[in-house]
């Protein structure tokens, strides 16, 4: 049996939903437990990224859905903190 991959980049510029889409994703995949308790921002790890509101470092996350594993990519928006 075969597995499927599928890679998926998000790119915009700043302030365009980058990271609400993947934490978006990861929250309907169920990647998450009902008890686990969650935070705003799970892709914002360090506290800079959550204070300003910005991606600074690229990060990477996966889901898997009906056999099929998206493996995500989120990127900076801007140029000054490509990571």
């Amino acid at each position: 049996m075969t597995r499927q991959i599928r890679n998926i980049a998000i790119i915009a510029h700043v302030d365009h939903g980058k990271t609400t889409m993947v934490d978006q994703l990861l929250r309907q995949s169920g990647t998450f437990a009902d008890h686990e308790k969650i935070v705003d921002t799970v892709m914002d790890n360090n506290a800079i990224e959550r204070e300003r509101g910005i991606t600074i470092q690229a990060k990477k996350s996966a889901v898997s859905r009906e056999g099929t594993q998206n493996k995500i990519l989120d990127t900076p928006g801007h140029p000054d903190v490509g990571g």
